[in-house]
C-alpha cells in the first residue's frame, strides 16, 4: 500500500512540473496539486487505520 502511495504522489509531482514549465498547461499543474493532496489525505488515513 505504501508503495503505491508513493507512486502516486510522484506521478502528481511530474504533472506538476509538467504544469508549470509549459505555459499553457496551469489547469494540469491544478490538478495535480488537488490529486496530491487528496493522495496524502487517503494516504496517512490508511496508514493509521492500518496501525490500529
Amino acid at each position: 500500500m505504501l508503495a503505491f502511495i508513493l507512486f502516486l504522489i510522484i506521478i502528481w509531482i511530474i504533472l506538476g512540473i509538467i504544469g508549470a514549465v509549459v505555459h499553457g498547461l496551469i489547469w494540469l499543474l491544478i490538478i495535480a496539486a488537488v490529486l496530491f493532496l487528496a493522495t496524502l489525505v487517503f494516504g496517512g488515513s490508511r496508514l493509521r487505520s492500518g496501525r490500529r
